[in-house]
């Protein structure tokens, strides 16, 4: 989520001493797994507003302000080969448009897709209706394939040419 690892770490070492702190007042009303997201994607908040204040960043709020995401191109990928699908430079650009998310939309897209939470843990974890989640979710994942199709149909392009 913060596309630095050495920010990463800061963040982790944060969320696992407020978990410490605040283990004697863990209610239990949802998994532990749960709670600890909440921690972290609250340091991960605190962490994005401290380095640029000038940024308005959150997961909460009205969703209906977005502008719809209209695809701009679908490309079928079924002709690349497996190995471009999976090469390093591929994964890297992935990791690029992830990053390139806003931030209530990646947030979402990392705890239920990489991280493998449920939509009702994301929603717990994020403090969001799962309504909010899959809405959410689903602008996350047609941002990303907008984007690889435009990357994988100029690779199409070239192994045509």
């Amino acid at each position: 989520m913060l596309g630095n690892s050495q920010d990463a770490e800061d963040v982790l070492q944060s969320t696992f001493l407020n978990a410490l702190k605040s283990l004697p007042s863990f209610e239990g009303r949802s998994s532990i797994l749960t709670w600890l997201y909440r921690i972290a994607v609250n340091e991960v908040l605190l962490h994005i507003r401290h380095q640029r204040p000038d940024l308005q960043v959150g997961i909460d709020g009205d969703d209906s302000s977005d502008n719809d995401f209209t695809p701009y191109q679908f490309v079928d990928w079924c002709c690349l080969p497996e190995a471009e699908l999976l090469s390093s430079e591929s994964k890297t650009y992935l990791d690029k448009v992830i990053q390139q998310l806003p931030e209530k939309l990646r947030v979402v897209f990392i705890l239920r897709d990489i991280e493998g939470l449920s939509i009702r843990e994301t929603g717990e974890a994020l403090g969001l209706t799962e309504t909010t989640v899959k809405t959410r979710l689903f602008r996350a994942r047609m941002h990303l394939r907008d984007q690889l199709s435009t990357y994988y149909y100029e690779r199409l392009d070239k192994a045509n040419i």
